[in-house]
């Protein structure tokens, strides 16, 4: 069965780490906004699936402003943002109501590859849950009352979007109450019930949030 894809793409970013006025997701990088990076790969992975913009309302004139100023025609649908990413997710979910399968995506990770995009998509459509996730290459330690141990490295995965999942899986998952304990879409769908199967990811698919992370994403684009 091909399901329709849907891709929810969450931005509420205010640029604190950046040091900045402007949300990070307006910085531009290679000439043009963050966000229209990361809808222009989606876009360009499926013309024709339906692209949600997740954005605090007060957002909406500004972010009307530079589609006009760039000339961005890529067809999409904004919904306003809730108090924390949990209901931004939510607001946008509530807006789906047909079988589908929907990717989360961080707004300010503009360097999604189509590679890793089929293979959520495809893992997804097979479980039911994908996310991509790469190796750890430095050591680490787990702090414990005020001591550190060397833990194994192998044990672990960091984690990255697009998480994707069914439609009735994740629209299930988020009718749960709010938890501090939720740090991405696939920790909802596990306090669910639900398993959540990981594919490979890619290093150069990085969430910018510092001046660091925005020159290393000038640097992937050259």
């Amino acid at each position: 069965m091909n399901r329709k894809k849907i891709a929810i793409i969450v931005a509420g970013g205010k640029g604190e780490r950046m040091n900045t006025a402007i949300p990070k997701q307006f910085l531009e990088l290679s000439g043009k906004p963050i966000l229209m990076h990361t809808i222009e790969c989606f876009h360009a992975f499926d013309a024709e699936m339906q692209i949600i913009v997740v954005l605090p309302s007060s957002q909406f004139e500004f972010w009307d402003e530079l589609c006009k100023k760039h000339n961005f025609q890529i067809k999409h649908q904004l919904v306003a943002g809730g108090d924390a990413r949990f209901y931004s997710v939510k607001n946008a979910l509530d807006t789906i109501s047909e079988e589908s399968l929907i990717a989360i995506h961080d707004g300010v990770r503009p360097l999604i590859d189509s590679g890793t995009i089929e293979r959520c998509f495809a893992e997804a459509e097979r479980s039911g849950a994908a996310i991509p996730v790469i190796d750890l290459i430095d050591s680490i330690r787990k702090l414990k009352t005020g001591k550190s141990k060397a833990v194994n490295r192998s044990d672990y995965k960091l984690v990255q979007t697009p998480q994707m999942f069914k439609s009735e899986i994740i629209l299930k998952s988020y009718e749960q109450n709010f938890s501090e304990a939720f740090t991405d879409d696939a920790s909802v769908v596990e306090a669910a019930g639900y398993s959540v199967n990981l594919v490979e990811g890619t290093r150069e698919n990085i969430k910018i949030t510092t001046t660091l992370d925005l020159k290393l994403a000038e640097a992937f684009l050259i």
